[in-house]
């Protein structure tokens, strides 16, 4: 499967429980173990445990394997191993105290939006306009 495409999938679940400062790092030139680390925040322990299930769900329904998910029980990090991407998703104290984005850093994917889902705020503001609520 593209990376890309893999890629896109994990933001899109993580977006879709809510995570938050979601960021992606291209690590190819860093280890040979993995292409991208994707780091998020969970506001609760809770919402740690949810990101992690999307991630993992999402996955297995685009057919893309998850080798494993770890710390869900402990609810502060989770980690989602996908093979060439991994997936951090952390509690916000958690997330500054080990500061993985100097770790892994440097290099930021930065993700196109896809055109339709784009458009479509536009349009609604758009429409709103017309009928004169804004």
């Amino acid at each position: 499967m593209d990376i890309r495409k893999k890629q896109r999938a994990v933001v899109e679940a993580l977006e879709d429980v809510k995570g938050r400062d979601i960021v992606v790092y291209n690590v190819a030139h860093r280890t040979p173990m993995f292409e991208r680390v994707v780091i998020a925040t969970g506001d609760s322990t809770r919402q740690v445990a949810a990101l992690a299930a999307s991630v993992r769900d999402k996955m297995k329904a685009i057919g893309a394997r998850v080798l494993g998910v770890e710390g869900r029980r402990g609810g502060e990090w989770a980690l989602v191993d996908l093979g060439d991407i991994v997936v951090h998703v952390m509690h916000p104290a958690v997330r500054a105290h080990y500061n993985l984005e100097e770790l892994w850093g440097g290099k930021e994917v930065k993700l196109k939006r896809p055109v339709a889902a784009a458009r479509r705020p536009a349009r609604r503001a758009e429409a709103a306009r017309r009928r004169g609520r804004l």
